[in-house]
């Protein structure tokens, strides 16, 4: 499976993870073929423990696989070299990430941690600070932002880390359970902002969430089982 589509932003090509538990070999994900087309969604449901989160972070190369070949874009990586500083620059320009505890930092003010991402880009504090003041406006946190995020409530402080996410203008947000710390109606309003921003802004979404109807939501949908990726 090669990329010479443009429409497509990202894509896997047999990735492969395990992890030694007790001095055996724990296969994770096997063979796992992915591709992303701009401005499209899909999500990924699968028990708990299955291997969303390492998927996840195998397509953001926070960690090496096994085995596979990524493409962000045009740009082509072998899946099992250890990440390195200059692939760092790279995946804060074209990647964010939306976690479901939020990570933000609790020394800064809300308007302060949006800006963290542009910091790590190294991309122009004045020209984006404008930017991440409307993202937090459109986020209904505009009010908040010097404010520190232990007087936000949960909900806000995801709201606080979409904005993060989407600060740099990403070719593509990967969201890990957005909405598993907080209440059912929290939840649906923050993945409404969630979809809602990413189709506005023509930015694709991968979504791990365990909820039926936010898969139902995006334009595709797969299952992770027995480390392989089923499309629904």
């Amino acid at each position: 499976m090669s990329n010479n589509d443009r429409n497509i932003v990202l894509q896997a090509e047999g990735l492969c993870k395990s992890f030694s538990v007790v001095g055996e070999k724990l296969k994770v994900l096997e063979e796992i073929d992915l591709k992303l087309k701009k401005s499209s969604s899909l999500s990924i449901r699968g028990d708990s423990g299955c291997g969303k989160t390492t998927l996840l972070n195998l397509l953001a190369r926070l960690e090496p696989a096994d085995s596979g070949l990524l493409h962000w874009g045009a740009k082509i990586i072998n899946a099992q070299d250890k990440p390195c500083s200059k692939e760092a620059n790279w995946r804060a320009k074209y990647i964010g990430v939306v976690y479901q505890s939020y990570y933000l930092i609790p020394e800064l003010t809300v308007l302060e941690n949006v800006m963290m991402s542009v910091r790590l880009s190294k991309l122009s504090l004045t020209n984006y600070k404008e930017r991440a003041l409307q993202l937090l406006e459109e986020m209904g946190v505009g009010n908040k932002c010097q404010q520190i995020p232990t007087k936000l409530s949960g909900g806000e402080r995801q709201r606080v880390a979409i904005a993060r996410a989407l600060v740099n203008n990403p070719v593509v947000i990967l969201a890990d359970e957005p909405t598993g710390n907080l209440d059912e109606r929290t939840g649906g309003e923050v993945m409404d902002l969630l979809l809602n921003t990413c189709s506005k802004e023509g930015t694709s979404l991968i979504l791990v969430t365990h909820n039926p109807n936010y898969a139902r939501a995006t334009e595709q949908s797969s299952f992770l089982k027995d480390g392989r990726l089923i499309y629904e």
